[in-house]
Formats: C-alpha cells, structure tokens, sequence
C-alpha cells in the first residue's frame, strides 16, 4: 500500500528519486502512465496488469472505450528502478503533467501519483491550502456508503 505525500523534483537526466517507502513495492519495475488529472500514475507491474484487464472489459464497439483504452496504452511506458532508486520519466509524460523540476509524489493506496508542483498547488483550496474541507469528505464518503 502506498501512503503519504513527499517534496522532490527531477534531475539533469530527468529522473525522480522514489521515496524510500515505495521502493519495495515496487520491486525495480514498474509501468508508468498518464493520469486522468494532469499527473502520472505509477502502477506495479501487478496493479498495472489488473488495471489493463478491467480497460479490456470495456466495449469495443463505443469509440469513447477505444479512445479511453488508448488513452492509457499509448502513454504507458514501463520503467526500471535503478540502484539508487531512480526512474527516468519519459518526456512525453513530464511534458503532459507538466513538470519541469519540482513535483509532488503521492501514495494513492494502490498507485503512486506525481504531480508538478505548480498542477498540484493548482488542486489545492486558495484559502485553506488543502484539497477537500471535512465536510466536502464526509459528503464525498456518504455518496459512496461510508
């Protein structure tokens, strides 16, 4: 499970440092892939399998399901981990997430996010700072049966 939220940015080479927590679970492999908010998302080889086996459900007759498959598929690209726990990320995914240098790295449970700084800050409350309020939660919960 991945949790918690870490302050880094990339370097001449365009790698990011994986935190430290997340290095296990990830096992020196991992399948990187644009998000549906102007991130990426990191998946284990394991995550990413199930992820693509529920995209394959979708019907190959509705072209939003054709568009929504590729989507994923085209931007996905599968990343190795090197010793000091580094990942090259792929230009085509820093230029749609938007990252230039600094980013935000995000446990999501099953996933990692990362975000630009500025997309991420982009996401936040101007005046609190944070992304929800506890009653935007607590409604968001209820929604779904919490």
């Amino acid at each position: 499970m991945f949790v918690g939220k870490y302050n880094n940015s990339i370097d001449g080479k365009n790698r990011l440092i994986v935190p430290v927590k997340f290095r296990d679970e990830l096992r020196g492999k991992c399948i990187m892939a644009k998000s549906l908010d102007r991130c990426l998302t990191i998946y284990t080889l394991d995550e990413w399998k199930k992820f693509v086996d529920k995209l394959d459900t979708l019907p190959d007759s509705n072209p939003v399901s054709r568009r929504v498959r590729r989507h994923f598929h085209s931007s996905a690209a599968e990343c190795d981990i090197d010793k000091q726990g580094r990942l090259t990320i792929p230009q085509e995914l820093r230029e749609y997430a938007g990252i230039t240098k600094e980013l935000i790295t995000i446990g999501s449970n099953r996933v990692i996010e990362v975000w630009s700084r500025e997309n991420w800050e982009a996401e936040l409350d101007p005046q609190t700072g944070e992304l929800m309020d506890a009653s935007e939660a607590a409604e968001g919960l209820e929604v779904y049966g919490f």
